[in-house]
This record gives C-alpha cells, structure tokens and sequence, in this order.
C-alpha cells in the first residue's frame, strides 16, 4: 500500500483476489464461503492490518451498527437541561457494550426532517431513538410507516403503539403533591410541563389525584402551564402568585422550572420553605445545588437511556418483539420543602 490511507474491505478483497461480499461473509463468520478463499482474504486482513467496519459487516447482515437519538430541539435546549445529558450518557453507554455507533441528531426545521427521512430511507442507521414527543410529532407516525425499529423516551398517549421506556410520572408526581398536603400545605399549586406532551399531562394528572385523596380542592387557578426551561418555571411562577398570592407551595413538573420559580419566589422575598414550599422532579445535579437544597422527585434518566438502548438493540439485532415500560421514581426530600 502507498500512503498511510486505511486498508479498506475493497482493498483485501482485490488483495485476495474475491469480491467484497466474500470478505464481509468471513468477517461475519459466514459458513457460505470456500476454505481456499477463506484461507485468501484471512491471509489478505491479516497483510494488510485491516480492522472490519460497519459497513463491511452491513453487506452480509443488513445492518450498519448505526442508531440515530433523534431530538427534536435546540442546541441550547440540549445543552441547558440535565436530562439530556443524563439520557445521552445512559444510551452511549449501553450502545458501547454492543459496538453500536451512536448518531445525535437535532430536527430542529424541515431540513433537518427530510436528511433524517433520507437517513431512513436508505437505511444509514438500523433503528432510532426518539426523545420530546409531542402528541401531534409526525416523527414517530413516519419511522412507523416507514418500518425502521423506533424506541421512545416517554410515550405520544395511553395507546402508545411504538416501544417507549417512560417514567412514573403520574406517581411521582401525586408523591410529591402528597407531601406537601401532608405537611400541612393547603394551596398547592402547579407548574405543568407542555400539555401537548404526556409527560406534562401525566404530572399534572398526579397533581390532581393527589388533590382527590387528600380531600383538597384542586383550585384550577394554581395550574400554569410552563415549558420545562429556567425562564418558563420563573414566569408561571409570577404569574400564579398574581393570581393566588396566598398560595403556600409549588410543585414544578422539572427541576429547571422549580430553579426559576425560586428565583422568582427570591424577587418576591417569599422564603423558601417558610412562605412557599417547592418541589421539583427529576433530582438532577441542580436539586442539590439550589439555595435551599431542592425537594424533588427522582426519574431514573441514565437508566431510561440505557434501557432504551437495549430495548432497541435486541429489535434490530433479535427480531424481539415490541416493549413497553415503565421505571419507578421516588421523592427525595431537601429543605425546599
């Protein structure tokens, strides 16, 4: 060879004097290739130092050992919240286990929409991972069409028909509602996720059954609708003490919105958790970092990520069937509250 260019599976094929499917046949173990030319392209690998790829392995098997984490968000949404981080590391990790390689990509426009479609189309990744579906997303309706092994963080509705891995967001939320009444709070408000997202409507469906088993009025006047950002919590959080200034407590359905709600409660000179209790869910690293220290609900993010993952691979890799699941939360208790 001239250079220091990588050998390629086109390289040792001519090396050995077979076609490229032959290689990728012996890389993969295949029975259906001759001693003699198995001899040819091991001597060839070896000469050459040839290191197999995806691509190569894709001939035979039909896989490319690609996924896509599909986020339809901003950069700055993807680098300011904990969760995605979180999942990120949870889903490369247990992608790393198998020698999958991980393709991040943001949809942001329909640009973004149609390279993903092309992605699809010609098969360039085996399966996606899809996170922030909203119920009217046509992403997850399109990849089902399409046929291509699809695993969701979080779910469109309750008839989900697509593999998803969710939270127990309803339960976490109703717990952590559940302490604040128990505690002897009697305005509790909250500040939702988007309402076009299960997840948002799952907690404030916590927040309402909570209401119900304690006996309390749910007051529609403390629900705000907020966007899981800092900005989002910090507004809702004006707005419901315009509303109900007596209100003594807040449950925020992500622990960014609970930070902005804090700092608004701050610029009111509320204190927390003397004036107005707060708790917020997910217990990223910032629940411990506020001032005071964050109650909150715990989702197990990198676990979802993981599970997700696998979930996915033994789609594209076993044929398994369709799986859907949901992982516990469990309230942890700081001095917010």
């Amino acid at each position: 060879m001239t250079g220091n260019r990588r050998p390629t599976i086109k390289t040792v094929a001519a090396r050995a004097g077979v076609g490229r499917t032959t290689v990728s046949r012996v890389v993969n173990g295949s029975e259906l290739v001759s001693a003699d030319a198995r001899e040819r392209v091991l001597a060839a690998i070896k000469e050459l130092n040839y290191v197999p790829n995806s691509v190569a392995r894709g001939l035979v098997t039909n896989r490319t050992n690609a996924v896509a984490l599909v986020i339809p968000e901003s950069e700055s949404r993807l680098g300011s919240e904990p969760f995605f981080a979180a999942l990120i590391r949870g889903v490369s990790g247990a992608l790393a286990v198998s020698r999958t390689q991980l393709q991040l990509m943001l949809v942001r426009d329909q640009a973004e929409r149609d390279q993903l479609t092309e992605s699809v189309a010609t098969r360039r990744v085996d399966g996606v991972l899809l996170v922030s579906v909203h119920s009217e997303d046509r992403l997850p309706g399109m990849l089902e069409e399409m046929g291509l092994p699809t695993v969701l963080a979080g779910r469109r509705d309750a008839g989900e028909r697509l593999s998803y891995v969710n939270s127990d967001n309803a339960g976490g939320a109703a717990a952590a509602v559940r302490h604040l009444l128990g505690g002897g709070r009697r305005r509790v408000a909250t500040i939702t996720g988007p309402l076009d997202m299960d997840v948002g409507r799952s907690r404030l469906a916590g927040w309402h059954a909570a209401h119900r088993e304690a006996g309390v009025p749910a007051e529609e006047l403390l629900v705000e609708a907020g966007d899981f950002t800092e900005e989002g919590g910090a507004c809702a959080m004006r707005l419901l003490l315009e509303r109900a200034p007596d209100l003594d407590a807040v449950f925020a359905a992500s622990d960014l919105m609970a930070v902005g709600a804090l700092a608004e409660l701050r610029r009111q000179r509320r204190q927390v958790p003397k004036d107005v209790a707060v708790v917020g869910f997910e217990d990223s690293v910032l629940a411990r970092h506020t001032n005071p220290p964050l109650t909150t609900v715990r989702q197990p993010v990198e676990e979802l990520g993981r599970t997700m993952a696998r979930i996915l691979t033994d789609i594209t890799q076993h044929g398994a069937p369709r799986q859907q699941l949901t992982l516990p939360t469990e309230l942890v208790v700081r001095e917010s509250s």
